[in-house]
């Protein structure tokens, strides 16, 4: 996924400056090329032969180290580098970077830097709120700088609060975010639904189906990836949801319809792949209903069709997507529901296929527009998201 890309970490002398040796592993099993820069401080938390050892290039620490592997190193780093993160980022780096302070290798090098710098700040509590540090941080967001908000918990001085590092996999979110996928999304408003829906029958029971949300949530991610501004409409999962997206949570399709309709006018992408009811009990008992006799019958109503009121709504210039799950005659079933839901995609797949449908990490699916169909071969879903929205942006 970052094959190609450059990432700097500046690893300052804070107690948290392990966890960037998960993080260097984790990107370079990405394939990204990885450079540290450490301060002297950071020295005497975590050895460079650590970091050189992960990213298999040497640990740059003394501006005037003599063995450089670049002619002017800090300059010629900076124009190699496409996201820059100090992490730790103690409040003595985050003063000399607001205030422009160039005295080392690490600073020398974020000063000379024209890509984004993302700044992962770490220290006791006490110091974070200090009203000078605050003022650095709000400086260094003037200046294009992004500030990643500390985890709140038990610190190295055994005081619970906020200062804590985020987990390393976190941090790898924030440098996805900037260089994993080309910006062609950017600017875009992106709604995508995704899981099931619950329909109550009483207190405790409800009618629902087997989707997972992962098709949905892998769409959302992809799009997010891509910079459009996402927000997800979605059912209850068992998946943590992507990160840097608007998430939605509701239970029923009356709950979608409503989290739709009253959003949908903003949108220029709207993506509909979550499993929404067709039917819900007329009526909800109040009370848990007991078993008497043999067979119980049930009044089941129709729900708000969401796809149809959205292709009769649709603003102009809107991308409507929706999706078809079919057991038989998928091809023909999916094409009359694009035309009569006015789609401008549909995404069909064929629940019977092994490796399609329901609760698998892998999809099969055919994209009907009103002038082809490609059909895809198996893909991860996370592949099957990536075509889906490249035809999307093509159009």
């Amino acid at each position: 996924m970052l094959k190609g890309k450059t990432v700097v970490l500046g690893v300052t002398g804070g107690i948290a400056a392990y966890k960037i040796a998960n993080l260097a592993s984790m990107l370079v099993k990405l394939h990204c090329d990885v450079q540290v820069i450490m301060t002297k401080n950071a020295t005497n938390f975590i050895h460079p032969i650590t970091f050189e050892t992960l990213t298999n290039h040497k640990c740059l620490i003394d501006t005037f180290d003599r063995n450089f592997q670049y002619n002017v190193e800090h300059v010629a780093l900076a124009k190699r580098a496409d996201v820059v993160m100090i992490a730790p980022a103690t409040a003595n780096i985050i003063g000399k970077m607001a205030n422009g302070i160039a005295d080392d290798m690490l600073t020398t090098t974020v000063l000379a830097c024209t890509c984004k710098k993302i700044v992962a700040p770490a220290m006791n509590t006490q110091m974070y709120r200090n009203p000078i540090v605050q003022d650095n941080m709000k400086k260094l967001a003037h200046y294009g700088f992004e500030i990643i908000e500390p985890a709140t918990g038990f610190l190295a001085c055994r005081d619970i609060g906020e200062g804590k590092l985020p987990e390393p996999e976190l941090l790898l979110q924030y440098i996805l975010k900037e260089i994993a996928l080309k910006k062609d999304m950017n600017g875009k408003k992106v709604l995508v639904t995704a899981g099931p829906t619950q329909e109550a029958i009483d207190p405790v029971r409800y009618i629902t189906n087997h989707s997972t949300g992962k098709m949905g949530y892998a769409i959302a991610r992809h799009c997010m990836l891509r910079g459009a501004d996402v927000t997800l409409v979605t059912g209850p999962t068992h998946l943590a949801p992507p990160p840097f997206v608007t998430v939605v949570p509701i239970l029923s399709a009356k709950d979608m319809f409503d989290a739709i309709t009253s959003r949908a006018d903003e949108q220029d992408i709207i993506i509909k792949s979550a499993a929404v009811a067709d039917y819900r009990p007329a009526t909800v008992a109040d009370e848990k209903m007991k078993k008497s006799g043999e067979v119980l019958t049930m009044e089941l109503e129709k729900t708000n069709d969401i796809l149809k009121y959205l292709g009769e709504h649709k603003k102009e210039g809107q991308f409507l997507c929706g999706f078809s799950m079919e057991t038989e005659n998928m091809i023909e079933n999916s094409r009359a529901k694009l035309q009569k839901k006015n789609l401008d995609m549909i995404v069909a797949n064929n629940l019977k296929q092994t490796g399609a449908g329901f609760g698998t990490d892998t999809n099969i699916v055919t994209l009907i527009t009103k002038e082809e169909e490609i059909e895809l071969p198996m893909m991860s879903k996370d592949e099957v998201a990536k075509e889906i929205v490249n035809k999307i942006v093509s159009k």
